[in-house]
């Protein structure tokens, strides 16, 4: 696939236009046949994914990357494509050099590792690579094409091939032509004149060619074997007024003058986007009525760009290359999920590649050779950023924003940013992950309401953002964008950010907390806040304590006995009973930590608003608390005063409790959600409401999951992130201050979706 690198409306092969400047990262992708190639603004080329022909240009042969490597020979291009095993791009001058396998246009049949010029010294505007041949469009806009010839694709009336640019008969002036792949073996291409007629010739065994048959107009490749061509441009019927095109394997697509998106030629996946599977060999519109700037056509899938920005993707998706967030193939128009508005996109061979308006690439879909880009083995059913993005060893998920480790023990926060709670040093938030300032090393970080607190390498907890409580825990109620030193001198190693309190506990397994005190949630036996450390009373040993959004805590002893203090108003307490033991300002509470009902041993636990969770030494959930969105997961929405059980029988290795909803981990590695989804925080697809645990889709080993979003109330909607097993993360649910990390701010994602670099 070929995309055009600048502003404004560049219509090339796949008809990736690009509109709006790019702001950082890349200007333009193009996904080919296992690898994928961008440029940046400045017009750099990088390559990644399959290198085998060393079709990468980095100089080397038989070797694949999962991230971008530039191209060599310090060239800079004005337009980029990807093909079969090979890549091709256009300088500033109109030189075009491919390098790769053969088809280079050189007038050799050898490949080149780094780009080579391609033969005859015409100025392209242009150029497309597909299966074996390519094709490209001069400044006068004649169109030349060069490789193989066994279907006419090159066509110029004959079947002969060519190693240099040959010019294609008829005498048209295009725009812009597109390769691609006919069913026949052989290949085809489509091209848009100055006056928006649509032209294609080659391979037209599924009706590729538009003409409303496939019984000719000729026969290519062999009399005892005949199969249906043209050697030369015929005109696409229906009388249809293109601004762009794009040829996939045996069908194409291209967009009118009025946004209206249409396809022809094979269908069996429904890749013609129609809600049928029936080929054809005219245009037909595509389905849905939306409005299209661009539209790509890839192998057996395509994609298109709405006028709004929205990717839309149909056909088919057993590698996830729709974008979906699942496997499953659709034969109309379905939306990318992760909430990204795009500039351009280009479907490759089952996996596909886009330039966000941020700048920023992703792509997703199979993955076998690091195609998509991000550093990492495996396929992506969701849009995966290019370069990598961080691995974390631990997350947290807060009130509009997440923080999350990195294994070299830097901290990055994103979202929310109004109180300085992403301790970048400013009040900007951000809707990708940024380092917290300070140069620190975290083994473990928690995000609160407006807050966060960590802990260094060293056993120093830091704290940064809002101060109102002096839940920052410095002595004062002066609020730092920065981390700050938590007073006291004591060692953790653990902490936890709340509302407006945080806990921590000490290497000898003391229990300390800070900040206000309302419900007696420091745990300290009065109800006076604390902007230092105070010791939580009791005497008890604790491995874990986790502070929740309804001004309570609870904690996990080393013995396993769970004990919670602060607010009883929905039995979150765990005792039984929600009218005591004491009262604070009229509401039943407790001062000092009281035992959780039950007898159960607990391995760990998590609150969260007005209810908490906790996974026993059994493997088994429990929760506790208030239900009206059916948190606890019993399957019910009655709360419950001591732990019951959450339905389904799962074995649980982790579980969290958000804001109206919860999320666990099972030691299988599968992700299960439950409470209220109207975020779609439930990771499922849909924003249903369960109180049952409903697995979250994608398929992802998750090790671990954090649920949060709501400590101050409905303001902060829902939503959730997880770890897989190779450190990626993943977030789901409500978007708005951009706390899934994905680079977009705005509508939820409805199911995991991939934390920008």
């Amino acid at each position: 696939m070929v995309v055009l690198i600048g502003w404004g409306l560049g219509a090339c092969n796949g008809g990736e236009t690009l509109g709006g400047p790019p702001l950082a990262g890349f200007a333009a992708v193009a996904a080919g046949a296992g690898f994928a190639c961008g440029a940046t603004p400045s017009g750099v080329a990088y390559c990644w994914g399959d290198g085998w022909y060393g079709q990468l240009g980095t100089g080397a042969t038989q070797t694949n990357s999962t991230t971008p490597v530039p191209v060599a020979g310090g060239l800079t291009f004005t337009a980029l494509t990807a093909g079969s095993n090979f890549a091709c791009a256009v300088t500033p001058s109109g030189t075009a050099y491919c390098w790769g396998g053969g088809q280079l246009g050189n007038g050799s049949t050898a490949g080149s590792a780094t780009p080579v010029a391609v033969a005859g010294g015409l100025a392209f505007t242009t150029v497309s690579a597909g299966p074996f041949f390519a094709c490209g469009v001069t400044t006068s806009g004649a169109a030349y094409c060069w490789g193989g010839n066994g279907a006419g694709q090159l066509g110029t009336g004959t079947q002969t091939g060519s190693l240099t640019p040959v010019p294609v008969a008829g005498g048209l002036a295009f725009t812009t032509v597109s390769v691609g792949g006919g069913l026949g073996g052989g290949g085809f291409a489509c091209g848009i004149t100055t006056v928006g007629a649509a032209y294609c010739w080659g391979d037209n065994i599924a009706g590729e060619l538009g003409i409303g048959t496939t019984t000719g107009p000729q026969n290519c490749f062999s009399v005892s074997h005949p199969q249906a061509c043209s050697t030369t441009p015929v005109a696409v019927a229906g009388g249809l007024t293109f601004r762009a095109i794009s040829a996939g394997s045996g069908f194409a697509c291209g967009v009118t003058t009025s946004g209206a998106a249409y396809c022809w030629g094979a269908n069996p996946y429904g890749q013609l986007g129609t809600g049928t599977t029936t080929g054809s060999a005219t245009p037909v519109t595509v389905a849905g009525g939306l409005s299209f700037r661009a539209v790509s056509a890839g192998a057996s899938a395509a994609c298109g760009v709405t006028t709004s920005g929205v990717a839309e993707c149909w056909g088919v998706n057993s590698d996830g290359q729709l974008g979906t967030g699942s496997t499953t193939a659709s034969t109309t128009p379905a939306a990318v999920v992760g909430g990204l508005t795009f500039s351009g996109v280009s479907a490759g061979d089952a996996f596909v590649c886009g330039v966000a308006t941020s700048g920023s690439a992703y792509c997703w879909g199979a993955n076998t050779a690091g195609q998509i880009g991000d550093g990492f083995a495996g396929f992506d059913a969701t849009p995966a950023p290019v370069t990598g993005g961080h691995t974390f060893t631990a997350l947290s998920v807060g009130g509009g924003a997440a923080c999350g480790v990195t294994p070299s023990s830097t901290a990055y926060c994103w979202g929310m940013n109004s109180d300085g709670q992403l301790g970048t040093g400013t009040t900007a938030g951000s809707a990708t992950p940024v380092a917290v300032a300070g140069g620190l090393a975290f083994t473990t970080v928690s995000a609160g309401h407006a807050f966060a607190c960590g802990v260094t390498t060293s056993g120093t907890a830091q704290c940064w953002g809002v101060n109102t409580f002096g839940q920052l825990g410095t002595g004062t109620t002066t609020s730092s964008a920065t981390p700050a030193t938590v007073a006291g001198g004591l060692t953790f190693t653990t902490v936890s950010a709340s509302d407006a309190s945080a806990c921590g506990v000490t290497t000898s397994g003391a229990a300390y907390c800070w900040g206000a005190n309302f419900r007696g949630e420091l745990g300290t036996g009065t109800t006076n806040g604390s902007a230092t450390p105070a010791a939580v009373v009791g005497g008890l040993s604790f491995k874990a304590v986790s502070v929740g959004g309804q001004e309570f805590a609870c904690g996990v002893t080393t013995s396993g006995a769970a004990y919670c203090w602060g607010d009883n108003l929905y039995g979150e307490l765990g005792t039984g009973t929600s009218i005591g033991p004491q009262s604070c300002g009229g509401a039943a509470c407790s001062m000092m930590p009281v035992a959780v009902g039950g007898g159960l041993s607990f391995g760990s636990a998590s609150t969260g608003n007005g209810f908490a969770c906790g996974v026993a030494t059994s493997g088994a959930a429990y929760c506790w608390g208030v239900n009206v969105n059916g948190n606890l997961g019993t399957g019910t929405s009655t709360g419950t005063a001591t732990p019951a059980a959450v339905a389904g029988g799962l074995s649980f290795s982790e579980v969290s409790a958000g804001d109206g909803s919860a999320c666990g981990v099972t030691t299988s590695g599968a992700a299960y959600c439950w409470g209220n989804g109207s975020s779609g925080q439930l990771g499922t697809g849909t924003r249903t409401s369960s109180s049952t645990p409903l697995g979250t889709l994608g398929g992802l080993g998750i090790t671990a999951v954090s649920a949060g979003g709501g400590f101050a109330g409905p303001g902060f909607a829902g939503f959730a992130c997880g770890v897989t097993t190779s450190g990626v993360a993943y977030c789901w649910g409500a978007n708005t201050d951009g706390q899934l990390g994905t680079g977009s701010i705005g509508g939820p994602a409805l199911v995991p979706t991939r934390v920008a670099q």
